[in-house]
């Protein structure tokens, strides 16, 4: 003996030669789950919004890597030696002989003295000028390349400047470029941690949306489900429609992030030849990403895309589970 109609849809069936029009979401070539609607538009603009910031967060840590990366390997192709003066010896010659050793050592490309003027000029943005440096012991410095190719070990260079050079020090920058590492890796993870709260808000956004279109298609629910529909068939539809939202928004968020991105690189280029441009281009490069920036903003679009289908179709089935 098969249930009853339940009361919902007995009042949606004929009686006594009276028709009720159906719903528009069953209106003929009308979709289950409009997402045409002010509530699907303002969802594919939540949807815009976020991708947006997830691609700023994914496109500035790649940003920082390769900059990082730039100026890791500038820094750990160039040592430093000081030598500070001392009353019985002579400076000049301290300095010469120090060249000497460092262009004998191996892997070195070239060894450059900066001359008595030049190691004043350095002090100069922390003192100011127009100081008399004679009766500072300003230290003179030696700069060393190092071969594209070589990993040179500096302990036999450290132990000849220790016995014929007294008071040279020699400095890799190996500090340096621990901290750069540190720095860099810290703000790669923020930026991905970034990119998941990210990920977070538009998944909550999507579960909100949908358990609003299951509420506002209730009536539409039942009647599938008394004409045989089962919960994956809704689940289905629901699904689809929200992946082709979600896919939209996603679209033209990373659209617009890779816009600002190219527009800043312009701007950044523009600018090269003026102090401003050349601060900028110091810290980060040309301020472009490489081809491998735009395809993680790419994956980050079609991922959010995915998890809005994904988790609108979950939410159905946990509605139709709660509510069945």
């Amino acid at each position: 003996m098969s249930a009853p109609p339940q009361p919902r849809l007995r009042k949606a069936a004929a009686s006594d030669g009276q028709k009720r029009p159906l719903p528009a979401s069953l209106s003929r070539n009308a979709p289950l789950v409009p997402v045409d609607s002010a509530g699907g538009q303002a969802l594919a603009a939540v949807i815009a919004i976020l991708t947006f910031l997830a691609a700023l967060c994914a496109g500035g840590a790649e940003l920082v890597a390769a900059s990082s990366a730039q100026w890791r390997s500038e820094i750990a192709r160039e040592v430093t030696i000081q030598i500070r003066p001392n009353a019985q010896r002579s400076i000049d010659q301290d300095v010469e002989r120090a060249v000497a050793l460092a262009r004998q050592a191996p892997g070195v490309e070239q060894a450059q003295a900066f001359s008595k003027e030049e190691s004043e000029r350095l002090l100069e943005p922390w003192l100011g000028t127009g100081l008399d440096f004679n009766d500072l012991p300003v230290p003179r410095l030696i700069v060393i390349k190092i071969r594209q190719d070589a990993k040179p070990d500096f302990n036999p260079l450290r132990q000849s400047l220790q016995r014929d050079v007294p008071g040279a020090t020699l400095d890799d920058h190996a500090l340096w470029v621990s901290r750069l590492s540190t720095m860099a890796n810290t703000i790669i993870g923020v930026g991905v941690f970034l990119v998941t709260l990210v990920l977070i808000a538009a998944a909550l956004a999507v579960i909100f949306a949908t358990r609003g279109a299951m509420a506002s298609n209730r009536e539409v629910v039942d009647v599938l489900h008394f004409v045989g529909a089962n919960d994956d068939f809704i689940a289905r539809e629901f699904q689809r429609r929200f992946f082709r939202l979600g896919l939209r928004g996603a679209a033209i968020g990373a659209g617009a992030a890779l816009i600002l991105t190219l527009a800043l690189g312009f701007v950044t280029r523009s600018l090269r030849a003026s102090p401003t441009g050349d601060q900028i281009e110091a810290l980060f490069g040309a301020f472009t990403i490489s081809w491998s920036g735009y395809a993680v903003v790419i994956l980050i679009a079609l991922f959010v895309a995915l998890t809005t289908g994904i988790v609108s179709r979950l939410t159905v089935r946990r509605f139709l589970n709660e509510n069945g």
